[in-house]
């Protein structure tokens, strides 16, 4: 697609904000927590397991997704598909921040984290399996290191950690930033759909240009983005994004 088929003129307070935290060589980190923060207090018997590790990353991604589409757009190479997941990766990154900073309670934001962790470290055990991996030295496996995490969660006696499904962690997360939960979830299902190569997001959420015919009688479609479908999902990330900012900052200044 031209850029003269894409405004983009919607992306623009999102990829503003972008901008704002970019470095000269990086992204901006968020800050380490004060010590004196309730997210320090939070994370303090979870050791090397804290919930701003988690968060600061999922920040750094989101902001990296979002950024490669507001360095296509400048670069005039917008297909119909990438700027849906690339804002899907987005919006899944800021809503994690999110949902892992609102937890009711100090236990349920450690479970939380926990989890998220849990999850992290089973993935790592099924790479270190495919790959016949083994962590050298005094490393520990990922299998170990779920081990440690369910001892941490047993000493600290938190309900039982569950695999964080993504979805869910969506519509958790978007009252947090003022947004619609069924709103937010039915844009990421769209997004997800392009993600996955799917026949029906192409049928809901694009617009189609032109048709050609082939030799066995079958028609080609055409298809650009739909902007007015596209929008929404732009809008919920930036509000993400400013919420987690916003209520990472609080969270984490010494009170």
């Amino acid at each position: 697609m031209s850029t003269q088929a894409f405004n983009a003129a919607y992306l623009l307070p999102l990829f503003h904000a972008i901008e704002q935290a970019r470095g000269d060589d990086a992204y901006q980190q968020l800050p380490a927590p004060a010590p004196a923060s309730s997210l320090a207090a939070d994370d303090a018997p979870l050791g090397p397991y804290s919930a701003a590790h988690l968060i600061r990353n999922s920040y750094t991604a989101g902001l990296a997704h979002a950024d490669a589409l507001r360095r296509l757009t400048a670069a005039g190479e917008v297909d119909p598909t990438s700027p849906w997941t690339l804002l899907r990766g987005a919006l899944e990154n800021f809503a994690t921040g999110l949902w892992l900073l609102d937890g009711a309670g100090r236990n349920e934001r450690r479970r939380r984290a926990l989890s998220l962790w849990d999850e992290d470290m089973r993935n790592r055990h099924q790479h270190e399996q495919d790959t016949g991996h083994h962590p050298s030295g005094a490393g520990r496996t990922g299998a170990q290191r779920r081990a440690e995490i369910r001892d941490i969660a047993d000493r600290l006696g938190l309900p039982p950690l569950t695999r964080p499904a993504t979805h869910q962690i969506l519509l958790a997360a978007a009252p947090s930033a003022g947004l619609t939960a069924v709103k937010v979830g039915a844009a990421w299902r769209a997004a997800s759909g392009f993600a996955h190569g799917r026949y029906w997001p192409n049928l809901r959420a694009s617009q189609p240009r032109a048709a050609v015919e082939g030799d066995d009688g079958i028609h080609t479609i055409a298809l650009v983005i739909d902007e007015g479908q596209h929008r929404p999902l732009a809008e919920y990330c930036h509000s993400m994004l400013h919420r987690l900012q916003e209520h990472y900052t609080a969270r984490a200044q010494a009170r």
